[in-house]
């Protein structure tokens, strides 16, 4: 059951470097760190959610981080 979770994940992730939007890419890969972290609690693995939490949450924040850099030089 899990391994589709894991499937969908790299997927996920590989998709991701399409994206043209640096902050939509990083956005794309938290996703994946997140569906690799759903993984991870499935299959108990304590190292996989704790690197997929910190992935998911960098990603986040320097995607919003840039986004909002861009507006305030845009103003």
């Amino acid at each position: 059951m899990p391994d589709w979770i894991g499937w969908v994940a790299t997927a996920t992730f590989a998709s991701s470097y399409f994206s043209k939007q640096p902050a939509t890419l990083r956005r794309i890969q938290a996703l994946a760190a997140l569906l690799w972290m759903t993984y991870g609690v499935l299959i108990h693995a304590m190292p996989v959610i704790v690197a997929n939490v910190v992935v998911a949450i960098v990603a986040l924040v320097s995607s919003f981080r840039q986004t909002l850099s861009q507006r305030k030089t845009v103003e």
